[in-house]
């Protein structure tokens, strides 16, 4: 199984509540290559929804750009910050949050559960697939047989409560295991047998597997990250 627990919980209790369990920190705080499947990381290159020949650092850059606020619309520049600092715009600062556009020349504006399932959750699958995938094969190996728990700062795990930022663990979480929002990861096999003697037999069996993912970029980097079961 993959848990959601919170980072700010003392690991040693952790460890006595899960105590054969790997602890993987996946925040932007992680002293481990795992810090790439924060949201803050700068794989770069990543598409802005609803925008052609328009990329961003990471998908918080993304998430934080589209913002529309009072006295502030789109920020393009918030795209190419690559710091993994002062990334986020705040209603302190701007104003109320009017929406998320859809994309930065867009007309139209996402309500927060709309931009959240349109904007964020598909810029962060787009990483997954595209840069991280490394990683998640290796987490689909280990946790048939090891119980694994993912920490992060937020621990919403329910997409249409919108009362609290989504945690981007449980979206790893989701995408190992093939679970909503990305239930269509695996598709099923059917698999036809035969046996001939003095009559033939024939019968067929279903397998749900995950579907192969090309990414679109091959870089040394995704096949050097070290991910230490």
């Amino acid at each position: 199984m993959i848990y959601i627990e919170s980072k700010r919980k003392k690991v040693e209790g952790l460890i006595k509540k899960y105590p054969n369990a790997i602890i993987a920190d996946v925040t932007s705080k992680s002293d481990t290559a795992l810090i790439k499947l924060s949201p803050f990381y700068p794989w770069g290159d990543i598409p802005v929804p609803y925008t052609p020949n328009m990329v961003a650092s990471c998908v918080e850059a993304i998430w934080q750009g589209l913002k529309v606020f009072e006295k502030s619309d789109v920020d393009v520049d918030t795209f190419k910050n690559d710091t993994m600092r002062g990334i986020k715009r705040s209603s302190k600062k701007y104003g109320q949050i009017l929406g998320h556009r859809r994309g930065v020349y867009g007309n139209v504006l996402f309500d927060y559960l709309e931009a959240r399932k349109r904007i964020y959750i598909r810029s962060y699958r787009w990483m997954l697939e595209n840069k991280a995938l490394y990683i998640i094969e290796r987490m689909r190996v280990a946790f048939k047989n090891q119980d694994i728990v993912l920490l992060d700062y937020e621990t919403n795990c329910d997409i249409t409560n919108v009362t609290r930022p989504l945690s981007h663990a449980y979206l790893v979480k989701a995408y190992v295991e093939g679970i909503e929002p990305f239930e269509d990861v695996k598709e099923k096999i059917v698999h036809h047998h035969y046996y001939t003697g003095k009559r033939t037999i024939s019968w067929t069996t279903e397998e749900e597997v995950f579907k192969k993912v090309q990414p679109q970029e091959q870089k040394d980097t995704q096949l050097s990250i070290e991910f230490d079961f």
